[in-house]
């Protein structure tokens, strides 16, 4: 028998992020708004968390428009057109319709000519994993450009009542447009899960159950936030390093950090376990932006540019990490 030749593929030596877009959910909530149900104060939630305000939807938002405003302005920062979109790729956990996913319908009302279109749920690290995904795609020759959004409507699942989480959570989306590139955009992903401790966080009903019970209850966002703070303070630093290893570069080589926007200790935990030399600058969009899952690190480098504190061509190590427990980083030069 005569053996076939098979034609493959052939992709871009690399890939690069060409293009940035992101759009905050309208409703600003002060902490003042969120401290009388939880018995807490202003001062409580900013010295735990780092947080002044959140944004949370308006009347009109919803996860979709949310991800169609942040993907047309990533497109446009790009100057792409939808058709030239070979695949879509948006990550959520909190698309509640799950049959089927929204980036499909994304991808349809973007303009988009059938591409490839699926949503990944890997909570705060989904974001990363999508980048890491659609370098991969490109550099594979399955794509030339990819559409990667994390958007998150967490205000829907958040507990008013729950002391450990009711001031944590906002809303919004964020995009980018990976394409292919001549030199290193998008450098090696670490990756991985902590499985051990899915229960850190957790929505505290199983959809089924809850509907299923007397009241209907919808299912809140429950969570373990000191295993979570040990874990991320001190595991995900050896992440870093061992994603900084990988990409042959050390800190001295960055000039972002641009981590998952969880809690302003951690970020502060995170930055002295790696050692960030002085001139790396630091996300803290969580300020008042909240923290917004699969979007914090789209949305966080959006703040940089508007206040100056990132430049296009800087190299900046993201890196997130959320439920499951999941977690993902890269270095990626900025456009």
């Amino acid at each position: 028998m005569t053996a076939a030749t098979w034609t493959l593929p052939t992709g871009s030596p690399h890939a690069a992020v060409i293009g940035l877009g992101v759009h905050r959910a309208e409703r600003v909530v002060p902490n003042a708004a969120i401290v009388d149900a939880i018995d807490s104060s202003d001062e409580w939630i900013q010295r735990r968390s780092g947080i002044t305000e959140r944004r949370w939807v308006g009347p009109d938002e919803t996860l979709e428009s949310m991800s169609l405003a942040a993907a047309r302005a990533a497109l446009t920062d790009a100057g792409i057109e939808p058709a030239q979109i070979d695949a879509v790729i948006l990550a959520t956990c909190t698309n509640t319709q799950q049959i089927t996913g929204l980036a499909p319908r994304i991808a349809h009302l973007l303009g988009a000519q059938g591409p490839a279109a699926f949503d990944i749920a890997a909570a705060c690290a989904g974001f990363s994993h999508g980048i890491a995904i659609a370098a991969d795609l490109i550099r594979g020759g399955t794509a030339r450009h990819v559409l990667v959004i994390g958007a998150e409507r967490l205000s829907t699942l958040v507990s008013e009542t729950d002391r450990g989480t009711a001031f944590i959570f906002g809303d919004g989306a964020g995009a980018v447009v990976v394409g292919p590139s001549d030199v290193p955009g998008i450098g090696p992903v670490v990756w991985g899960s902590d499985g051990e401790q899915h229960h850190a966080i957790e929505l505290s009903a199983d959809w089924v159950e809850a509907f299923g019970s007397e009241d209907r209850t919808l299912p809140h966002i429950a969570m373990d936030g000191a295993a979570v703070f040990r874990w991320a303070s001190y595991e995900m630093a050896k992440v870093a390093q061992l994603t900084l290893d990988r990409t042959g570069i050390t800190v001295d080589d960055l000039d972002l950090f641009v981590p998952h926007q969880a809690n302003m200790r951690i970020i502060d935990a995170m930055a002295k376990a790696i050692k960030l030399p002085d001139h790396v600058r630091i996300a803290r969009d969580i300020a008042d932006q909240g923290n917004t899952s699969a979007a914090s690190i789209p949305l966080a480098l959006a703040r940089m540019y508007a206040d100056g504190t990132a430049r296009s061509g800087d190299l900046a190590l993201m890196i997130a990490f959320g439920a499951g427990l999941t977690y993902a980083a890269q270095v990626v030069r900025i456009p």
